[in-house]
């Protein structure tokens, strides 16, 4: 049974839905609710103290541009989330939403950004639309990884697919999940090996990895 949602994508009711997100908004949401009231305040204060040598026009404006921007900012960030639906991915950033078939991509891709904190995420795309999913933040010591049931649950949708990259991307995930499992190293991890690749080449900062060497991070 299909529903309708008000942005005119159908998800399954019966369909559990698993959370894609890296970084879960829970663990950070306290943190930026409390930076939003800090700058409100902030952003009140300095109205008033302008009010006291400007127009109340200046001193509005002036509490308007140092509050609301950080605070959309925030609010932006707080409705950013990424769900699994079945094969469905379902990408909220701030007011926009996509959704992506994962049985009906038409191009999958590894992609990777290099720095002092290296990002390896996932892009899909499919005939209406295209999510990026992180899926591996590292550092110099160590990182954050997709929950080995997100992995395991966007293996299993890639693996609907009939096209070869998103069986190789599949196959990847497979792979990192083993290597999590039995406590691997980082460098046993096909996702922290795409980092090393991109390092040890040279690349630009951020790059998409060719089907040879997505491949490659299964040897």
């Amino acid at each position: 049974m299909k529903s309708s949602t008000g942005s005119g994508l159908s998800l399954s009711r019966d369909v559990e839905p698993v959370s894609l997100d890296l970084v879960p908004i829970a663990l950070i949401a306290p943190r930026l609710k409390r930076i939003a009231v800090a700058v409100i305040v902030l952003g009140v204060v300095v109205g008033l103290v302008v009010s006291v040598f400007a127009s109340t026009t200046v001193a509005l404006l002036v509490g308007f541009i140092i509050a609301v921007p950080t605070s959309l900012a925030i609010l932006m960030t707080l409705r950013r989330h990424i769900t699994l639906y079945g094969k469905k991915i379902r990408a909220q950033a701030g007011f926009r939403t996509g959704e992506v078939d994962a049985a009906e991509v038409v191009t999958a891709e590894l992609m990777v950004r290099t720095g002092r904190i290296s990002e390896v995420s996932m892009k899909l795309t499919d005939a209406r639309s295209s999510v990026r999913i992180p899926l591996a933040l590292y550092t110099a010591g160590g990182g954050r990884e997709l929950e080995i049931l997100a992995l395991r649950k966007l293996a299993d949708a890639l693996a609907s697919s009939e096209l070869v990259p998103a069986a190789a991307l599949s196959s990847v995930l497979i792979e990192q999940l083993r290597a999590e499992a039995r406590g691997a190293g980082l460098a046993e991890r096909p996702l922290y090996r795409a980092v090393e690749l991109v390092s040890a080449t040279g690349r630009v900062p951020r790059t998409t990895l060719t089907d040879h060497e997505v491949a490659g991070l299964l040897d």
